[in-house]
């Protein structure tokens, strides 16, 4: 049994909720997201709070029950204050910069690194740290993980794209006699 889909979720003010055919639309101050939801899951609008209620109890059922319930959480959060993530640069000679609607890196490589910038996306880069921001949770962390794994951190002397609230755990290097 979920926790967190048995309490009804408030919808915030400024915020429209609609849900039809399987489809939850969430509208506010910076934009809309839009949502498929499986027809096992039972969605409900009343009183200014989304109320799910799964059809079956089988384990699947359950499982998505709880997980439809933290999509709606993000989508309504995501509307009203946009999600924020922000990625370091380490390294000698390791730059980032935004040019038009790409992302320009040298990460050490022999050729330059260009990533497109999704248009739903906002991205700034300065100095060495690359701040993705949006309204969508998952297209922010996705874009924000495909971005550390161009070159991610090693753990000697800690250089590549990592998370700014990331530790890593640093290795010692090899001892001389």
């Amino acid at each position: 049994m979920s926790r967190i889909a048995k309490n009804p979720i408030p919808i915030p003010e400024k915020t429209e909720v609609s849900y039809s055919s399987g489809t939850i639309v969430v509208k506010g101050p910076l934009g809309s997201l839009t949502k498929e939801f499986h027809p096992e899951i039972e969605v409900k609008i009343e009183d200014n709070k989304v109320i799910l209620t799964p059809v079956r109890k089988s384990i699947d059922v359950l499982a998505l029950w709880g997980t439809y319930a933290s999509h709606i959480k993000n989508m309504l959060a995501g509307v009203n204050t946009p999600y924020q993530k922000k990625l370091i640069v380490e390294g000698i000679g390791f730059k980032s910069e935004v040019k038009g609607s790409e992302l320009h890196m040298a990460l050490g490589f022999s050729h330059p690194v260009m990533v497109k910038i999704p248009d739903d996306l906002k991205v700034t880069a300065e100095k060495n740290v690359i701040t993705v921001s949006g309204i969508d949770c998952e297209r922010v962390g996705q874009f924000a993980a495909s971005v550390r794994s161009l070159k991610k951190p090693e753990p000697y002397k800690g250089k590549g794209i990592r998370y700014d609230d990331e530790v890593i755990r640093r290795k010692q290097g090899k001892k001389s006699v």
